[in-house]
Formats: C-alpha cells, sequence, structure tokens
C-alpha cells in the first residue's frame, strides 16, 4: 500500500506538519489549528488506521508510520518540514528529525523512552480506553455536544476538557473506537518501540510536556540526553494532549521553535548550532490563508 494519508491542509507559509497521538485523529488540533494556520501552511494528517487513513499492511512500527507520512509529504510536493506532534506523533517528529526531513520539532509527550512496569501501565490503559471506547462509541456523538459529557470523555487526556470543542470529542472516537489495526499499533509502534539514532538529529527540539500528564509520566525529559541541544519545557496544568488546555502557549512554542531554524539557516549554521534565545525571538504574524484538502484513503 503506498497511497498517501488523508490530511488537510491550510494557511500559508512555510510548511508544518502536525501529527496527533495514538487514541485521536488529526481533529485533536482543532484548538490550534486557526492560529497555526495564520502563520504556516499546515498539513493536519490522520496517522495509519486512525481517521480518514487506512491502516498499513505492513508491521506499524514507528518506522513504517514514518514511511508513510514521508511518502504522504512527497506526494504533496513538501521537502522539510517544522513538525508539532504529541505522544506517537511527537515520536514520529523525532524520526522524520533524525531522517533530516525535519526543520525544527516540537515533540509533546513522546512516547518511546518509558521503562518496563511504564509501558506495562500505558498498555493496560490503552487497552481499557480501547475497549470502553468500542463499548460507548454510539453515546460520544451526544455527549460531545455538552461541556458535561466531554469532561466525561477527555478528562484522562486534558486538565480542561469542559473547554474542549466537539471536534476533540469525535477525534477521541476516531482514535479509540473506530481506529484500524489498533492492537498491532500499540504493540509495534508504542509498546515494543525503542528509538535509536537520536543522535544524529541536528534541527532544533523543543521537548514539552504536561505537568498533569499521568499517561507519559516523566519519560520525555529522557529524550532530552540522547537528542543533541535539545530543550525541555513543562507545561503547567496541562495534561498528556495540551492542545487545548494550552493553545496559545503550544503555537508560540512552535513559532520559536521555527525561528530558531530559521535563524540558523540564515547564520550558515547546523540548526543545533544555533544559539537563537528563543525568549526573545518574535516571528511576524502572517496574512491571509489557503483552505484545501487532499482525502486520499489509504496511507500504504
Amino acid at each position: 500500500m503506498t497511497a498517501p494519508l488523508s490530511l488537510t491542509r491550510s494557511g500559508k507559509g512555510e510548511p508544518l506538519l502536525l501529527l496527533h497521538g495514538w487514541g485521536s485523529s488529526r481533529r485533536d488540533f482543532t484548538a490550534v489549528l486557526p492560529a497555526l494556520a495564520d502563520r504556516f501552511d499546515v498539513l493536519n494528517v490522520d496517522l495509519p488506521g486512525a481517521g480518514r487513513s487506512r491502516h498499513l499492511d505492513e508491521r506499524p512500527t514507528v518506522a513504517a508510520i514514518t514511511d508513510a507520512v514521508e511518502r504522504t509529504l512527497d506526494a504533496e510536493g513538501v521537502g522539510r518540514v517544522h513538525v508539532l506532534g504529541n505522544s506517537l506523533g511527537a515520536r514520529v517528529a523525532l524520526e522524520l528529525a533524525r531522517r533530516g526531513r525535519a526543520r525544527s520539532v516540537v515533540s509533546i509527550a513522546p512516547s518511546g523512552l518509558n521503562v518496563l512496569p511504564e509501558r506495562v501501565y500505558q498498555g493496560a490503559g490503552m487497552a481499557v480506553a480501547r475497549l470502553a471506547g468500542r463499548t460507548a462509541a454510539p453515546v460520544i456523538g451526544p455527549l460531545s455536544r455538552s461541556a458535561l459529557g466531554r469532561t466525561a470523555l477527555l478528562l484522562p487526556l486534558k486538565t480542561r476538557p469542559w473547554s474542549t470543542s466537539r471536534e476533540e470529542a469525535i477525534g477521541a472516537r476516531e482514535g479509540f473506537a473506530d481506529s484500524r489495526d489498533w492492537w498491532r499499533t500499540l504493540l509495534w509502534a508504542l509498546l515494543l518501540d525503542v528509538p535509536r539514532g537520536l543522535g544524529h538529529i541536528d534541527c532544533p527540539v523543543l521537548l514539552v510536556q504536561g505537568t498533569a500528564d499521568w499517561i507519559a509520566m516523566g519519560q520525555t525529559v529522557r529524550y532530552l540526553p540522547f537528542v543533541p541541544r535539545s530543550r525541555f519545557r513543562p507545561l503547567l496544568a496541562a495534561g498528556h494532549a495540551p492542545q487545548s488546555d494550552r493553545p496559545e502557549t503550544i503555537v508560540r512554542l512552535v513559532e520559536r521553535t521555527a525561528a530558531q531554524a530559521r535563524e540558523s539557516d540564515k547564520a550558515g549554521t547546523l540548526p543545533s548550532e544555533a544559539v537563537t534565545d528563543l525568549r526573545a525571538t518574535r516571528t511576524p504574524r502572517r496574512s491571509g490563508t489557503r483552505n484545501g484538502s487532499a482525502l486520499a484513503t489509504s496511507p500504504r
């Protein structure tokens, strides 16, 4: 299977790729998408087996999922991209960086460096969420219409689930209840994944984790010694999928990390050698948007 992943594309500027976590779909970026599309050419992708993307025929390892993402970028005529990823999507973002396909990465709670007891705990939690999602699938639509219903659905992932949109709740249904090849992806992309070659990453990488993230716990900071010159930023009062918990902060972090990559390009240095002070960097707001979509329904 070689068809690209399903995506929506909007905005104007440098390309920015959005990669959601396992248990969701591209709808999980609803809260940050409008602001990001004001500044970037945003490609918001459904990972294999989620949303409108077909599952992979081969074993769904991180490498195979990243291959599918790269084919999608090729089909869109896009080379190196800025990347914002969450959970499994954050892990894929780091793999894209390892392959030299990323200009900058904001990686929120990436999977991959959890130790065995954490993997057992997370695997059990994900399995329960899958079974609960399948059971509750018929009522998720009606529940998503109220703040109370969204709180019940999204409380494990977000600290402010009542303030989320209906789109994000539907994304949880698409991820936990409707996704294809769930168990193989959980096994190969999350429970058995061991990152390698992270020392080859030479683009700016910002590692982010919500302080109220009980799913990924402390594994994000473990990437710091493996990714050269990477930085870590905790998000106060934010959960595992904090896009709607702290949307303005996440947009700002993406802008600053992308600005660091631009500064290193201008200076003629490796991105990892840039000395730009992110706290002082501001990216001019872009005007105008461009809307479109590419709805190929199978990745590979």
